[in-house]
C-alpha cells in the first residue's frame, strides 16, 4: 500500500476539498454558530438516544446556561421532526450504528444538514459516522460517565460542533433518487467496477464527469490510497460528476446510478444480493483496498451482468480480477499506455488475455455507457 507520499497530488488536492463540505468559521470575521443569535444566547442542542431514558438522563446532564436540549429523540423520524422544529446548532447522536443510529446522521444530513456529534455506542464505528456526515465522533471521555466532568466534555465538543459550516452531504442524494423502475433488483442490475493506482484520481474525474446520471447500473471503484484520503477524494469527485459518489460501508446494498468508493483500510467484497462487505486485508496483502480481490467477487455475483475497467497504475493488482470477469462474460476494458501514468496495470491484464478492449482515458467513458446500455437491453430480453 502505497504511504501518505506517494499518494498522486490530485489525490492531496481531494483531501483539501474537504473543506467544502466542513469549514470552521472565522470568529474573527463575525461567523456565529447555528442555534446561537448575537448576543451570548444558550446553544440549542437536539439528542438522539436508543431509549427514553438515556435521552432523558443525555437532556439533564447537559442543561445549562451556555446549552439547552431543544428534545430528545430514539427514531429517525422523531429526530428529523425535531431539527426541523428546533433548526438546532448541533445535534448529539447516542444510538448504535446498527440500530438506526447511521440512518439518523444520513437523514438530518440529507434534509436539514446540522452538525452531528456521535457519542455512545455509535462512537465504536467513527469510519462509518464520519463517512454519513458526523463531524466529531467522541469516544471515551476522561472522566466517568454522569459526572460533571463528563457532562463538560461532552458540552465542549457540541460548542466546537456547532462552529462548523456543513452542507448537505453527498450521501444524501440517495434519499432523493427517483423511484426504481425495477432495473436495480440484485438478480437484473449490472455492475461496473474500476480499479486504478498511481495516475487515478484524475482518471477517474475524467471518466465518472461523463457518465450520465441516468446510468442503469452500480458503480464500485477501487483506488490504491493511503488512510484518510478517500472520503475527500469522494467528495472531489462528487462535485465533478452527475452521479452520486460515496464511500461504501458495511451491510450495505450497492445501488443502480451510485459510485460506491472502496475504503482505504479494507477490501470490498460484492455478496450475492449485491450487499457490501468490508474485510480486512489478507496476509501478505501489499495494495490496500485491493483491485483483484473486489474484481473476483462481481464476477461470481454479476458475471455477464458486469464491466470491468482496470486504468492506470504500478504493480499487478486487478489483473487477474479482470481475467476473472472476462471469463465469467463481463465486458472489460484497459487503459492504453500513452494515457497512463504508470501503464503497469493495463499491461498485466493484456499479458493475461484480460482485456476485452484497449482505449485511450478520453473514450473509457463512452465504451462504459455503450456496454451498460447492451447489458442492459440483454436483461430486458431475458425478462
Amino acid at each position: 500500500m502505497p504511504s501518505v507520499e506517494e499518494v498522486p497530488l490530485s489525490a492531496q488536492s481531494a483531501q483539501s476539498a474537504q473543506s467544502t463540505q466542513v469549514e470552521v468559521p472565522d470568529a474573527a470575521a463575525g461567523a456565529r454558530p447555528r442555534g446561537k443569535s448575537a448576543s451570548s444566547a444558550p446553544l440549542v442542542v437536539v439528542v438522539v438516544a436508543g431509549t427514553r431514558v438515556r435521552a432523558t438522563q443525555l437532556e439533564r446532564l447537559l442543561a445549562g446556561p451556555d446549552l439547552v436540549v431543544a428534545g430528545g429523540a430514539r427514531t429517525a423520524d422523531e429526530a428529523e421532526d425535531l431539527v426541523a422544529d428546533h433548526k438546532p446548532g448541533a445535534v448529539l447522536v447516542d444510538l448504535d450504528l446498527h440500530a438506526g443510529g447511521l440512518e439518523v446522521v444520513e437523514r438530518i444530513m440529507a434534509s436539514r444538514a446540522t452538525p452531528i456529534v456521535v457519542c455512545g455506542a455509535a462512537a465504536d464505528r467513527p469510519e462509518v459516522a464520519l463517512a454519513a456526515g458526523a463531524v466529531d465522533v467522541v469516544g471515551a471521555l476522561d472522566a466517568p460517565p454522569g459526572s460533571a466532568e463528563y457532562a463538560a466534555g461532552l458540552a465542549r465538543h457540541l460548542h466546537i460542533a456547532s462552529r462548523v459550516k456543513v452542507i448537505t452531504h453527498p450521501r444524501a442524494r440517495l434519499r432523493h433518487r427517483a423511484p426504481s423502475n425495477g432495473d436495480d433488483t440484485p438478480r437484473r442490475m449490472s455492475i461496473i467496477g474500476i480499479g486504478a493506482s498511481t495516475g487515478g484520481p484524475p482518471a477517474l474525474a475524467t471518466i465518472l464527469s461523463e457518465i450520465p446520471a441516468d446510468l442503469k447500473a452500480a458503480v464500485v471503484v477501487v483506488q490504491h490510497m493511503a488512510d484518510g484520503f478517500v472520503e475527500g477524494l469522494g467528495r472531489w469527485l462528487d462535485e465533478a460528476c452527475a452521479l452520486p459518489v460515496v464511500v461504501a460501508c458495511d451491510g450495505e446494498r450497492l445501488r443502480s446510478g451510485v459510485v460506491h468508493l472502496a475504503p482505504a483500510d479494507k477490501n470490498l467484497v460484492v455478496q450475492p444480493g449485491l450487499r457490501v462487505s468490508l474485510e480486512p486485508p489478507y496476509p501478505g496483502q501489499f495494495h490496500l483496498p485491493g483491485v483483484d480481490v473486489t474484481f473476483r467477487s462481481i464476477a461470481s455475483v454479476a458475471g455477464p451482468r458486469a464491466i470491468g475497467v482496470l486504468l492506470t497504475g504500478m504493480g499487478r493488482d486487478g489483473a487477474e480480477g479482470l481475467l476473472a470477469m472476462r471469463r465469467a462474460g463481463a465486458f472489460t476494458i484497459g487503459q492504453d499506455e500513452s494515457t497512463s501514468v504508470v501503464w503497469g496495470m493495463p499491461a498485466a491484464a493484456q499479458q493475461l488475455d484480460a482485456v476485452d478492449v484497449e482505449l485511450p482515458l478520453p473514450e473509457i467513458a463512452a465504451s462504459i455507457v455503450q456496454a451498460a446500455h447492451r447489458v442492459q437491453n440483454a436483461a430486458s430480453e431475458v425478462r
